[in-house]
């Protein structure tokens, strides 16, 4: 059998959203194996496809900038390369965005293995009016052939099949990008040094080249004295250098570019300006939470009137079959007032996911990272750490797993440590209630306020653990900011789809479980069935915890039993004062006055509810969110330390803010 019948590997490499994946499942479509690279959490993908026989194992690296080896994703893809798992590389870059893109095509070309070049997304670049001369594009580069593809309307696919099967056994092509005669002269030297102790040694400028820029793997690997040559980190510098040329590249190979790039630089000037960026995004964040509250509380009346029907026509057909006064309570109290009340909230949800979808998929998120980059570096991170963040308004869940992007284990623990404080949308219900009901004229700003609270909390605990651990450099902060673009309503459709099913997945498991669940406890007790709710299991428990929350404002058991419940899932925090107040649809105007009335009753008032708001804010997340952490740090210890070191946070909080309240406002309770 020939080398051909053996099959090529065949290793995708390019930066995160440049259509990598997408092109790897055009090719392979259904046929994936999903596995962890070995030793790592990060997630590898491995499909085969074939062209004129010849079989071809794909293999789609995780998304990175560079091949410093500052990320996980950086190391893991680097190691692929560097120890043969690939016999060509498919470097797949997003033509839209070029000039961002041939930074890594440059470190590619410098390793000296089989390359080919995917131009992805060339019906964008035909659409903006840009032209790219691919002919001069792969003079430019060495001779590397260069092949214009789209994922997305897959085409190109065939040719780029062709010219893996064609060019893998060619001998390494690319260009040897020159730099300053002071570099150069020193990575002859070097050369000279790792040639003496490995005469064996493969591309022997690429190893040069990392010792200058301080690459630790590169440095403990070669062993060798380099302290009379490598002075210093020169690798700002070899950055610097290597955009250098690829401006001459984008001088030479770009026709009709000035007016697409012209109006991100006029929207940049604004956006990513280094005093006026940070209220900008504050800006912007408020006018989300304006339209999530405004449109969100029109479309909600409709579902309280759907409500209202659903429970009436519940309580019909329970008499009407003849149940039993219990499984009618069951149903109608119980479900049916849990699940339903925080269905309540979905237009809410939807809007919020929307807007966040809109700005994540028009490029706004990146510079969001880029402007809080100075800010985060003064608490000892970079702006990356600000990316998982920005997903805490989502779900703490996948936010904490993206703190696989960060270097060191260290500052993925400090980032998960505050991820949680940024308010996900499952507290956006508790918000919504208790800020329209005790504060119905500024609920819109009471709510923002709480999402500006968290992501103080946040900051503010990131700049203690770094003082307490001693002042370390932060991370060099790399990351693509794309050109402004109008979002893709498939994708943005997707994505909201997705956090609503997952919503909707929530009511019907976690939610619809913990309504049943705090049935049974509110109505059963140490004798059996109870008619009287204080001498349930529910209300037991809850009177264990009134002491310890009570300087918080919060000391009624029912209060106790409902942020109990929360720890399943925030959303819960809602259902469970349905269920425990015996109110059926709490989010309607009915059942918001009912539940203020029932409140104040023992004297809950708008500061009490400022400090439920604030303690729903802070303590530990739920279950899901725990089980990631423990996953991502490897650790229960850490994992049950972080959990009580939140709720600690939550109770200081709300007590600072309930007895500062309290001095300021009377309050009777």
């Amino acid at each position: 059998m020939n080398e051909e019948n053996k099959g090529i590997r065949v290793g995708f490499v390019g930066n995160p959203n440049c259509g990598k994946t997408t092109l790897f499942n055009a090719f392979t479509g259904a046929k994936l194996k999903v596995a962890n690279w070995p030793g790592v959490t990060v997630e590898r993908m491995e499909g085969m496809t074939s062209y004129n026989d010849c079989p071809i194992k794909l293999i789609d690296t995780p998304g990175i900038y560079s091949l410093s080896c500052y990320t996980m994703e950086e190391k893991v893809t680097r190691r692929c390369l560097e120890d043969g798992e690939v016999d060509v590389i498919v470097n797949v870059a997003d033509a839209s965005s070029l000039e961002r893109n041939l930074y890594l095509t440059l470190q590619l070309l410098e390793m000296k293995k089989p390359m080919i070049l995917a131009l992805n997304m060339m019906d964008l670049v035909e659409e903006r009016g840009i032209e790219i001369n691919l002919h001069r594009l792969s003079d430019m580069l060495g001779t590397i052939p260069v092949v214009p593809v789209s994922a997305r309307n897959r085409t190109g696919l065939e040719l780029l099949l062709d010219t893996v099967v064609h060019h893998y056994k060619e001998p390494p092509q690319g260009v040897t990008v020159k730099y300053t005669p002071r570099i150069e002269n020193k990575i002859c030297k070097i050369k000279t040094i790792l040639k003496s102790h490995d005469n064996n040694l493969d591309n022997i400028r690429w190893y040069a080249i990392k010792c200058l820029e301080y690459d630790k793997t590169v440095m403990n690997d070669c062993l060798v004295d380099l302290s009379g040559i490598v002075d210093r980190n020169y690798e700002k510098e070899i950055i610097n250098q290597k955009y250098d040329y690829i401006e001459e590249i984008m001088e030479q190979c770009l026709v009709k570019k000035e007016g697409s790039c012209t109006l991100t630089d006029k929207i940049d000037h604004y956006l990513t300006h280094p005093v006026l960026g940070v209220p900008f995004f504050l800006g912007i964040m408020a006018l989300v939470f304006f339209f999530t509250f405004t449109i969100g509380d029109i479309l909600k009346k409709y579902f309280e009137i759907a409500l209202d029907l659903f429970s009436s026509y519940m309580q019909q057909l329970m008499v009407g079959i003849g149940a039993s006064g219990w499984i009618t309570s069951l149903v109608v109290d119980g479900i049916a007032a849990g699940v339903g009340g925080i269905l309540t909230f979905l237009p809410n949800i939807i809007i919020l996911f929307l807007a966040l979808a809109f700005l994540e998929d028009s490029g706004y998120m990146a510079r969001v990272a880029y402007v809080m980059n100075e800010v985060m570096g003064r608490v000892g991170l970079s702006g990356k750490a600000f990316l998982p963040m920005l997903l805490g308004f989502g779900c703490t869940v996948p936010a904490v797993m993206a703190t696989r992007a960060l270097s060191s284990d260290r500052d993925r623990k400090r980032t998960i440590l505050i991820t949680p404080f940024m308010s996900c949308s499952a507290r956006l219900p508790i918000y919504i209630l208790f800020s329209g009901m005790f504060f119905p004229n500024h609920a819109l700003a009471v709510a923002y306020s709480l999402y500006l609270v968290g992501l103080i909390m946040a900051v503010a605990i990131a700049f203690i653990t770094h003082r307490l651990a001693g002042a370390k450099g932060e991370d060099t902060l790399l990351i693509e900011l794309p050109e402004y673009k109008m979002p893709d309503g498939r994708t943005v459709t997707i994505y909201v789809w997705d956090k609503v099913k997952d919503y909707l997945s929530k009511a019907g498991t976690t939610i619809f479980l913990a309504t049943i669940v705090l049935w049974f406890v509110l109505n059963g007790g140490p004798n059996g069935f109870v008619t009287d709710v204080s001498k349930s299991f529910a209300a037991i428990i809850g009177r264990v915890l009134i002491p310890i929350l009570r300087p918080a404002g919060l000391g009624d058991w029912r209060i106790a039993v409902a942020l109990i419940s929360g720890l399943s899932a925030k959303e819960v925090v809602v259902s469970s004062f349905s269920v425990l107040f015996g109110i059926s649809n709490i989010n309607s105007a009915a059942g918001m006055k009912q539940l203020f009335g029932s409140l104040g009753n023992f004297g809950f008032g708008s500061v009490n509810a400022y400090a439920l708001m604030i303690f729903c804010l802070l303590y530990s997340p739920c279950i899901a969110a725990v089980a990631a952490i423990k996953k991502e740090t490897g650790s229960i210890k850490w994992t049950i330390g972080m959990v009580l070191f939140q709720l600690a946070v939550a109770w200081l909080a709300a007590v600072l803010v309930f007895q500062m309240g309290s001095l300021l406002f009377y309050t009777k309770f």
